[in-house]
C-alpha cells in the first residue's frame, strides 16, 4: 500500500481523499474486549468527531483537545472535537463541524472534508463517525470554557506510525480493560481516539 505523505501538498490531500474512500470494517472499545460487550445492546446513538488536519511549517498535524479535568465524563482526557448528533444536524459531519466550532472556534466554513472513517462504537452507547477535514485558513484557536483546558497538535507522521502505538490496561468495573495508546510529549493519548487514530493509520499506511 502507497505511504501518505504527510507533507501538506495537494497530492497528499488527493491520496488521503482516495485511501479513506476505500471499504473498510468500523472500530470498537470492544475490539481489545469482547467480554465488555454483554449487556450493551441499547440503540447506539449518533456522534461525529472532527480529525482536523493543518498545516505547521510545511508539515501536516492533528489538533486535538484535552478535556476540562472538572468534568464527569471522560475528565482531562484526550479527544477530537466533537459530540452527540443534535436534532438540529443533518448528519454526524454536521455534529461535527458544530461541535468543533464550539470547542475549538473553528469555522465549518474553513474545513474542507477530506471523508470519513468507518464509525467507532463506544462504550457509552455512542456510534461515532469520524470526520476527516483540512483546515484551509487561518483562525483564531478558542477553547470552549468549562469543557476544554487545552488545544494542541500533533504531527500527523507521529499517528501514522504503527510503531507509536503500544496495548496497555487498567481495571475498569472490576476486570481489566485493554486499550490503544500513542503518546505524544506529555499528552497521554489513549482510548477510544487512540483507537480512531490506529484506524486512520491503517487506512493511510
Amino acid at each position: 500500500m502507497r505511504r501518505i505523505r504527510v507533507k501538506a501538498e495537494a497530492a497528499s490531500f488527493d491520496l488521503i481523499r482516495e485511501a479513506l474512500a476505500r471499504p473498510g470494517e468500523g472500530s470498537s472499545d470492544f475490539d481489545l474486549n469482547p467480554s465488555f460487550r454483554a449487556g450493551t445492546e441499547t440503540k447506539l446513538r449518533p456522534a461525529g468527531v472532527l480529525i482536523p488536519l493543518i498545516e505547521k511549517g510545511g508539515e501536516l498535524h492533528v489538533i486535538l483537545t484535552q478535556r476540562a479535568s472538572h468534568l464527569k465524563h471522560h475528565p482531562g482526557q484526550i479527544a477530537f472535537p466533537g459530540g452527540k448528533q443534535d436534532e438540529g444536524d443533518v448528519d454526524a459531519t454536521a455534529a461535527a463541524l458544530r461541535e468543533a466550532q464550539e470547542e475549538i472556534g473553528l469555522p465549518p466554513g474553513l474545513v474542507e472534508v477530506l471523508g470519513h472513517l468507518p464509525p467507532h462504537e463506544t462504550v457509552s452507547i455512542f456510534s461515532v463517525t469520524p470526520v476527516v477535514g483540512r483546515i484551509t485558513g487561518d483562525f483564531t484557536r478558542r477553547a470552549e470554557p468549562g469543557e476544554v483546558a487545552e488545544i494542541f497538535d500533533v504531527p500527523l507522521r507521529h499517528v501514522l506510525d504503527p510503531a507509536n502505538y503500544a496495548v496497555q490496561g487498567r481495571r475498569w468495573r472490576g476486570q481489566t480493560r485493554h486499550y490503544f495508546t500513542v503518546p505524544w510529549g506529555p499528552y497521554y493519548i489513549w482510548g477510544a481516539t487512540a483507537r480512531m487514530l490506529r484506524v486512520l493509520a491503517d487506512r493511510l499506511g
